[in-house]
C-alpha cells in the first residue's frame, strides 16, 4: 500500500527540463493580461475624472471651516464674515436637544464673530442696565444679528425672533467655536468661578447642563464623543507636541539618517560576515531581552509595597507624562511578563529550527552577495514611496472633495415644539412669504449641511466605495510593480552563470523596464484581486463597528468568523502573489500561469519552503528590531540628557516621548524598507534555487547557477529533512 506521503512528482506539475539557451529573464516575451491593462488604464482615466469632478462639486472650507446659520464661511474672503473667523452659538443649552442627532445641526441661531465673549451677561440684564451705561448694549450687540439695533424691543419678541442670544458666557475659541471657559478647582468643573447661572429666561442652570451641551456640539459636528474638558485638554498636549516637533526635528532627522547609514552598513556587512554577525544579532536580542527582564524585575521588587507604587494603571487614567506610569509596580510586572513570553518564543524557536537556521543564513549570505552586485536595488524603495505617496494624497485629496461636495440645504428651525413645519426643507430666499412664520411664530429657515438631492448628490457614499477601491488597487499595483522590478533584477544576478562577469547591464532599469511595457496587465490582476479582498475586509471592519451594541450572538460570531477567513485569504493572496510576480519578471508569462507554475514549484519543494518563509522573516525581523531598537536606546540617552558630551545640545521638550518614538518608529520602517529589499531577493533566488535543482545536476554539462557553499548547505538540509519525514 503507499503511503500518503508518496505523491507522483507529477501530481504538482511536471519538473522543469534542461534548457541550454536559457540564461535567466527571458527577454524575448510579449505583452500578457492585455484586457486586464486596457480596463486598468480605464479606471485610471476614470479616477481622474472622479476626482475632476470631486474638486468642481466640492468645497473644502465646508469641511475644514465653520458656517453660520446662512451658510456663509466664517473668516473667509469675499463674504461679510472676513473678520469673523469665529462661530458662536446663540443658546448652547439647545445643542443637547435630540433634534441635534436629526439635524446634524445645533437648532439655534449661529453667528460669525470676531471673538468670544468674555463675561457672564443676560439680555434681560443689559436692556435693564441699559438705561444707566449704553455700553452694556455696545458689547452686547456684537453677539445679536447684523443689522438689528433696537434694545428697547420686548424681551420675548427678541428671544422668540432670536435677533439676540439669551444670554452670553465666558468662552474661548476651540476649532474655532465658542464653547464655554471650563476650568476645574478642586474637582468641581466652573466657568467664571460659577457653578449655577440663570439662563436668560431667569431659569437657573449648572455648568454641567453647559458641559453637556458642549459635548452635544462637539460630537456631532466633529464626531468626537469626548467631554469639552477633555478636548480642551487635548488642544494643550496637541500645541505642545507640536512646540517638541518644532524644537527637535533636527535630530529626529538626524537619527533617521543614522538609520539609514546603519541599515546600509549592516546589509555590506552581511556579505562577509554572514554567519557570524546573525549569529551574533540571535544572540543579541536573547541576552537584550534577558537584561530587559532582569531589570524588570528589580524595578519591581523596590516599587512592590511602596502605598503610591501599588496603584494600577487604571485608577490613574491616561497620562501625557508617560514617567507617572514608571512610578507603578504594575508597569513592571506587566513589561516583565511580556518580555518572559517573548524570550520563551524565541528561545523555542531557535532549539526546534537550529537546522534551518543554518540554511536561512546561507540563504542571507548569498542575497548579501546579489545586493552587493546590485547596489541600485537598495534605492528602489524611495521610488515605491514616492509613488505610495501619490496615491495617498490623491486619494484623500479626493475623499475631502467628495465630503465636500453640495450645496447648502436649509431647514425650518422652530423653538416651538409641536410645530409641524420643523425639519422640513425651506428655501431662505422666499422663506418670508410662506405662512411658515404665521403658523410657528419665531420659525427660521437655517442652514442645515451641505448636500442636495441631484443624481450625482445621492451617489456620493458609492463614489468614495470606489475611490477607496481603485485606492486599495493602485497601492497594491506600485508594490507588486516593485516586486516584480527587484525580483527581476536579483534573478538576473542568479543565472548569470560567471558572476559578476555575466550580470547585464543596469539589471534594476531594464526589469524595471520590462515590467512595465509587458506585464502592466498581469500586475494588475494580482493587484486587483488583493484589493477586492481587502475591500470586503474593510466592510467587515465596518460591519463590526456598527453591530458592537447588537445583542445577536450569532451575528457577532458569523462576522468573526468572516474576518478570520478574510484575513487569512489576504495573506495568502499576497503570498502567493509575491511568487507570482517573481515568475512573471522571469519567464514573461501571465499572471494565472504565473501563479500556477509558482504554486507548483513551491509545493515541489514544500519542506524547503519551510526555511524561506519563516526562518529568514525571522532573522530579518530581529535585524530590524536591533536596528531599531539601537537608534531608539542612543535617542533616550540624549533626549533624556544623559550622554555628558552633548547635554547642551539637546532641546528644552515638555515630553521627551514624543521624539523618541518618532524616532523608534521612523528607525523601524527605514529599516523595514531595506530589508523588504533583502526579503525579495531571498524569495527570487530560492525560485531561482529551486528551478536550478530541477533544471541541472552539476555536471559540466547541466552545471549549477548557484554558489558551491549555498548547494553545500542546502543539500545537506534536504538529507536531514529526507531523515526527518521517514521518506
Amino acid at each position: 500500500m503507499a503511503r500518503k506521503t508518496d505523491i507522483p512528482s507529477s501530481y504538482y506539475g511536471e519538473p522543469r527540463k534542461f534548457d541550454p539557451t536559457f540564461r535567466g529573464p527571458i527577454h524575448n516575451r510579449s505583452c500578457t493580461d492585455v484586457v486586464c491593462c486596457v480596463i486598468f488604464v480605464i479606471v485610471i482615466l476614470g479616477y481622474i475624472a472622479l476626482g475632476t469632478v470631486a474638486w468642481i462639486h466640492g468645497d473644502p472650507r465646508k469641511v475644514v471651516y465653520p458656517t453660520d446659520s446662512h451658510g456663509q464661511f466664517c473668516g473667509q474672503q469675499g463674504t461679510p464674515n472676513v473678520n469673523k473667523a469665529i462661530l458662536f452659538y446663540f443658546n448652547i443649552l439647545q445643542c443637547a436637544n435630540p433634534a441635534v442627532l436629526i439635524n446634524l445641526q445645533c437648532p439655534t441661531t449661529q453667528l460669525c464673530v470676531s471673538k468670544c465673549p468674555d463675561r457672564f451677561a443676560t439680555y434681560l440684564d443689559m436692556q435693564y442696565n441699559y438705561r444707566y451705561n449704553k455700553s452694556y448694549w455696545d458689547y452686547y450687540r456684537q453677539f445679536c444679528k447684523p443689522g438689528f439695533d433696537n434694545p428697547s424691543k420686548p424681551v420675548a419678541q427678541v428671544l422668540r425672533d432670536e435677533d439676540c442670544p439669551s444670554m452670553i458666557v465666558p468662552s474661548r475659541p476651540f476649532l474655532q467655536r465658542c464653547f464655554p471657559d471650563f476650568i476645574t478647582r478642586n474637582g468641581t468643573l466652573t466657568v467664571a468661578n460659577k457653578t449655577n447661572f440663570k439662563d436668560g429666561l431667569g431659569k437657573t442652570r449648572s455648568v454641567v447642563d453647559l458641559r453637556d451641551a458642549a459635548n452635544q456640539v462637539t460630537a456631532v459636528q466633529q464626531g468626537v464623543e469626548s467631554g469639552i474638558t477633555s478636548l480642551l485638554d487635548a488642544k494643550e498636549v496637541g500645541m505642545k507636541i507640536f512646540e517638541d516637533y518644532a524644537s527637535s526635528w533636527y535630530w529626529i532627522l538626524i537619527g533617521l539618517v543614522i538609520t539609514m547609514v546603519v541599515s546600509l552598513a549592516f546589509i555590506l556587512l552581511l556579505r562577509f560576515t554572514a554567519g557570524v554577525l546573525l549569529w551574533l544579532i540571535i544572540f543579541g536580542v536573547i541576552a537584550a531581552v534577558g537584561y530587559g527582564i532582569w531589570h524588570c524585575y528589580w524595578e519591581f521588587s523596590t516599587l512592590r509595597g511602596k502605598p503610591d507604587a501599588d496603584v494600577t494603571v487604571s485608577d490613574i487614567g491616561f497620562q501625557t507624562d508617560f514617567r507617572v506610569y514608571l512610578q507603578l509596580s504594575q508597569t513592571w510586572l506587566v513589561f516583565m511578563i511580556s518580555l518572559s513570553v517573548i524570550e520563551v518564543v524565541i528561545v523555542i524557536i531557535l532549539i526546534f529550527l537550529r537546522r534551518r537556521v543554518r540554511i536561512a543564513i546561507a540563504l542571507l549570505k548569498e542575497g548579501s552577495k546579489a545586493i552587493g552586485y546590485i547596489m541600485s536595488t537598495l534605492f528602489y524603495p524611495i521610488i515605491t514611496f514616492v509613488l505610495l505617496a501619490i496615491c495617498i494624497a490623491y486619494w484623500a485629496v479626493t475623499a475631502v472633495f467628495l465630503a465636500s461636495s453640495g450645496d447648502a440645504v436649509y431647514k425650518v428651525m422652530s423653538t416651538q415644539s409641536n410645530c409641524m413645519y420643523s425639519n422640513l426643507t425651506c428655501d431662505p430666499e422666499t422663506f418670508g412669504q410662506t405662512n411658515v412664520t404665521k403658523v410657528c411664530p419665531g420659525s427660521q429657515c437655517t442652514f442645515a449641511f451641505y448636500g442636495g438631492e441631484s443624481l450625482y448628490h445621492r451617489y456620493i457614499f458609492v463614489l468614495q466605495l470606489c475611490n477607496l477601491l481603485v485606492f486599495l488597487w493602485l497601492v497594491n499595483f506600485t508594490i507588486a510593480l516593485g516586486q516584480c522590478t527587484l525580483a527581476g533584477a536579483f534573478a538576473s544576478y542568479y543565472w548569470a552563470l560567471k558572476k559578476p562577469n555575466d550580470i547585464p547591464t543596469c539589471p534594476l532599469f531594464s526589469s524595471f523596464s520590462r515590467a512595465i511595457r509587458y506585464h502592466t496587465g498581469s500586475l494588475a490582476f494580482g493587484s486587483l484581486i488583493l484589493a477586492v479582498v481587502q475591500m470586503f475586509r474593510i466592510v467587515l471592519e465596518y460591519l463590526d463597528h456598527k453591530l458592537k451594541g447588537a445583542h445577536n450572538a450569532f451575528a457577532r460570531f458569523l462576522l468573526c468568523c468572516l474576518k478570520c477567513c478574510f484575513w487569512c485569504l489576504e495573506h495568502f493572496i499576497k503570498f502567493m502573489n509575491r511568487n507570482a510576480y517573481i515568475m512573471i519578471a522571469i519567464y514573461g508569462k501571465n499572471f494565472c500561469t504565473s501563479a500556477k507554475d509558482a504554486f507548483f514549484l513551491l509545493m515541489r519543494n514544500v519542506v524547503r519552503v519551510a526555511v524561506l518563509d519563516k526562518v529568514t522573516d525571522f532573522l530579518l525581523f530581529l535585524g530590524k528590531l536591533l536596528i531599531s531598537g539601537s537608534v531608539g536606546v542612543l535617542a533616550f540617552f540624549f533626549f533624556t540628557r544623559k550622554i555628558p558630551v552633548i547635554q547642551e545640545e539637546v532641546p528644552s521638550l515638555n515630553y521627551y516621548w514624543v521624539p523618541l518614538l518618532t524616532v523608534i518608529f521612523g528607525s523601524y520602517m527605514i529599516a523595514h524598507g531595506f530589508f523588504n529589499v533583502y526579503a525579495m531577493c531571498v524569495d527570487t533566488l530560492f525560485l531561482c534555487f529551486c528551478e536550478d535543482l530541477e533544471r541541472n545536476d552539476g555536471s559540466s554539462a547541466k552545471p549549477f547557477y548557484m554558489s558551491p557553499g549555498l548547494h553545500k548547505i542546502l543539500r545537506k538540509g534536504d538529507q536531514g529533512a529526507k531523515l526527518y519525514t521517514g521518506s
